[in-house]
């Protein structure tokens, strides 16, 4: 076993695909696939299951790369100390439902932490994507929330995946209008009130299940829905149609402007905000400084 084999092993993890991550390494696809295989051969393990679908990590695998990362991070600080080596890029990624406070804590994470060179990736996903993110490696971090209707599937993926979920904050569910929507010099408003207007939401791919969708109440059915698949088009057409969506009530006017304000929805539901991290993992610094960076950004609203 090499330290290029655990590095190998580690991109392929990151990209969830062996071509990609031959593109990255700069080198050949059949050669990383034969160091992989001498490696699994080696340990007498399956790090990677291959699939229609691209590359899974397997329950050793999880294991492994957990030592194999700690190695590399260790052999780096040697480098560095005794060869005067040049540091490596740092490496982070989020995976995270469309919230503007993860995007303001990760815009903290590198303006606070200093770092020369950096590869970072934030993933605004879909819901089952980011478990499978977190669960084949490729996210340190995911951001997404469960309430009373979704709580007993999505714990029970979490079980499964032997992933942790870590509440953030618990919030009370509002929709995000446009300034110039008619509603928007109410207090609150209720459902009834919000009936004549489009119903925006995220769609979630293959897996359009009830159960993930990013909105609550997503039993609902509306007289006008629309489904968009990016942050950005959603708050156009909040603006461009008076349309509404429902959500945490936290948004960013640095990010997203003043045309986007949260008003209260009068029902009796909570949404419980949090993070899931891999169990048999231990969070690198830049994920724990992630989190902090969550915290603070969520800080006096919640």
């Amino acid at each position: 076993m090499t330290l290029q084999q655990l590095k190998y092993a580690i991109e392929i993890a990151k990209w969830g695909s062996i071509n990609i991550a031959a593109k990255k390494l700069f080198i050949t696809q059949p050669s990383l696939s034969n160091a992989i295989r001498e490696l699994e051969e080696e340990l007498n393990i399956v790090v990677f299951e291959r699939t229609n679908r691209g590359i899974s990590v397997t329950a050793d695998g999880v294991e492994f790369l957990g030592y194999a990362r700690q190695v590399i991070e260790q052999t780096e600080l040697l480098e560095k100390r005794y060869f005067n080596a040049k540091p490596s890029p740092q490496h982070f990624s989020v995976s995270t439902q469309h919230y503007a406070f993860a995007v303001n804590a990760f815009v903290d994470l590198i303006k606070e932490y200093s770092i020369d060179e950096y590869e970072f990736n934030l993933r605004e996903t879909k819901t089952y994507e980011i478990i499978e993110d977190v669960k084949n490696l490729r996210s340190e971090i995911g951001i997404l929330y469960i309430n009373d209707f979704n709580s007993k599937v999505l714990n029970k993926l979490f079980k499964e995946n032997k992933l942790k979920f870590t509440e953030l904050f618990i919030a009370k569910p509002h929709v995000f209008i446009s300034t110039s929507n008619p509603l928007s010099s109410r207090k609150k408003v209720t459902l009834g009130d919000l009936e004549e207007y489009p119903y925006l939401s995220f769609e979630q791919g293959e897996y359009n299940s009830f159960y993930f969708s990013e909105e609550i109440l997503s039993t609902l059915s509306h007289k006008k829905s629309i489904r968009v698949s990016d942050r950005a088009t959603l708050f156009n057409l909040l603006i461009g149609l008076n349309g509404y969506t429902i959500s945490t009530g936290v948004i960013s006017s640095d990010l997203n402007g003043t045309d986007i304000i949260a008003v209260p929805l009068d029902i009796d539901d909570r949404i419980t905000i949090g993070w899931i991290s891999h169990s048999n993992v231990a969070l690198s610094q830049l994920a724990t400084k992630y989190i902090e960076a969550l915290y603070k950004a969520i800080q006096g609203i919640y």
